[in-house]
């Protein structure tokens, strides 16, 4: 049986982009330093990273799409947090921004990393950002191994080699 799997310690080159919303700026600026952190401990410099800020998560879709038809990223990791309040709003937002995200992800053929907190209150959205785990870091960690398993599909000439 052939596997394959994603090795973010081969990565040694790649272009990523981090789209963030300033919405919740206590949370999201934790889910970016986290993000930063680890793809700067696999050796990515000042000259491979992008950060932008977007007003909030709703945003991010839009943003990532240019980004991704400029074809100069290797992943796009989109960091928000949404809080539920006594509305539904929150869920539309999450849910318009997972949909608009994972369209980019398809049409471009590029890892798009989904990391929009939708929590029940700002103490659990902190929580998710750095005080008990970190969604950034994770969300980092895994666009490196959707870079490195990308590539290895697309050295064999396999179904993501097609263009």
């Amino acid at each position: 049986m052939r596997e394959l799997t994603g090795r973010p310690q081969e990565v040694e080159a790649a272009h990523v982009a981090i789209v963030a919303g300033r919405f919740n700026d206590a949370v999201t600026s934790g889910l970016v330093q986290g993000a930063l952190g680890v793809l700067r401990v696999h050796g990515l410099g000042e000259d491979d990273l992008t950060l932008i800020w977007v007003p909030g998560s709703y945003e991010i879709p839009l943003v990532a799409a240019e980004l991704a038809r400029a074809g100069r990223y290797d992943a796009i990791i989109a960091l928000g947090c949404v809080i539920q309040g006594s509305t539904r709003h929150a869920d539309l937002v999450t849910t318009e921004v997972a949909r608009g995200l994972a369209e980019v992800s398809r049409t471009y053929r590029l890892p798009v990393l989904f990391e929009v907190i939708a929590a029940d209150s700002l103490e659990v959205a902190l929580d998710r950002s750095g005080r008990k785990l970190n969604r950034g870091s994770e969300a980092a960690e895994a666009a490196l191994q959707m870079i490195s398993l990308l590539r290895q599909l697309r050295a064999e000439g396999g179904p993501a080699a097609e263009s």
